[in-house]
């Protein structure tokens, strides 16, 4: 496991000299001044670059590059953007940077309501209630149809949730469900956000969905002649929210975009937090299923309490997913390889040692270093029997 650790850039509250004392090794970060769907400038990407290495670490994932709108829609000046993105991938390979996560979820790409969800020992983690989620919808976004989106028992709970929760309960919500991208301070508003929700009027998953591979095999030949991975990362949630329907969020669809793009360098971020919200997933399995196609690794664990009401956990390895068969799954596959993958601890608490920082939910330094911790330990753990296991 290469220890990778996301850097959002000169103006992260955590120094690249601080993420090297932690023992990461590939620094996951994008140029996030650049306007989405623009050329970057290959300075730019040489600088950064630079600057890992001057810090004794190797910039080797991009997260992300993000697809424009339009592509995604296949609108508008799409094919301009695509364009864009193929001449972006080449200037990353210029710089030894060959794996690049991304998304394809239209709009609005990231959804929690707690920001602050305080633990019994006083840290904070992220946490989701797709009740809170359905009362924004009805009582703060009003999205036309949006009730039609939920059955009788939900909308009647948010209508209570709603009618008891606070001013500062309302607000949290509110400020979550609108909150921008990380590395970004484009937070939307709620007629922003209806407006470019109304867009996606009449585009449906598969039409979504056929979007997404007509962008993947127009880009695929400059991923084989560069030796660019692509690893798509999963719908969070995995499950429609604001109306849009999800094209990402589980095996299946993993299945049907391998069957869409042949090439094997059409691939999958496996992010245990994004999939694991859905308790129907197995992220062992699907790394199993698809481990040919995994280019790139987010790990953390969420604890469910009820249907779709969820939040992380106190350690990345206890929760839903069962990270000691991940990790074992992982070593297996670098072992196939020869080489090993980038594997970035995803989110951690946010703990005292950091109420000093200002840094984005979930990014928190202590609470990462703790998580890269346990991620290491486990891999050292299982590395061992597995040789012990080969010499005897």
């Amino acid at each position: 496991m290469k220890a990778g650790w996301r850097w959002f850039g000169p103006g992260d509250a955590i120094s690249l000299r601080e993420i090297r004392q932690v023992g990461v090794t590939d620094v996951v970060t994008s140029l996030y001044e650049q306007a989405v769907g623009a050329v970057w400038p290959l300075r730019r990407i040489r600088e950064t670059a630079k600057a890992c290495r001057d810090n004794g670490m190797a910039w080797t994932v991009v997260e992300s590059v993000p697809v424009h709108e339009d592509v995604k829609k296949r609108t508008g000046d799409f094919r301009r953007y695509v364009e864009n993105y193929k001449t972006n991938l080449r200037n990353l390979a210029k710089c030894g940077v060959r794996t690049v996560c991304y998304n394809f979820m239209p709009v609005h790409d990231w959804a929690r309501t707690n920001l602050h969800l305080e633990l019994p020992d006083g840290s904070e983690v992220l946490g989701y209630d797709a009740g809170e989620v359905c009362a924004f919808e009805l009582y703060v976004l009003k999205r036309p149809g949006a009730e039609r989106d939920y059955d009788a028992q939900t909308r009647a709970r948010a209508a209570r949730l709603w009618k008891r929760a606070s001013a500062a309960d309302r607000k949290r919500i509110t400020h979550a469900l609108l909150l921008g991208l990380p590395g970004t301070t484009d937070d939307a508003t709620p007629a922003g956000l209806r407006r470019e929700l109304a867009e996606y009027a009449g585009i449906g998953g598969a039409t979504l969905k056929r979007n997404l591979y007509a962008f993947l095999n127009e880009i695929t030949p400059v991923l084989e002649n560069e030796g660019i991975d692509m690893a798509i990362h999963p719908d969070d949630p995995p499950f429609p929210i604001f109306g849009i329907p999800r094209i990402l969020s589980c095996a299946a669809d993993i299945r049907a975009m391998a069957r869409a793009c042949p090439s094997k360098r059409v691939g999958v971020t496996l992010c245990t937090g994004s999939l694991g919200a859905d308790l129907k997933n197995d992220c062992v399995k699907i790394f199993r299923e698809f481990h040919d196609r995994i280019h790139f690794c987010h790990f953390r664990n969420l604890v469910h309490s009820a249907p779709g009401v969820f939040r992380e956990s106190d350690s990345h390895l206890v929760g839903n997913t069962d990270m000691p068969a991940l990790m074992l799954e992982l070593l297996k596959e670098e072992r196939r390889r020869g080489c090993e993958i980038v594997t970035r601890p995803d989110h951690g608490r946010k703990l005292d040692i950091d109420r000093g920082r200002t840094c984005y939910y979930g990014y928190d330094y202590g609470g990462r270093l703790i998580g890269l911790s346990e991620l290491r330990g486990l891999e050292a753990g299982i590395r061992f029997n597995m040789e012990r296991g080969t010499r005897r």
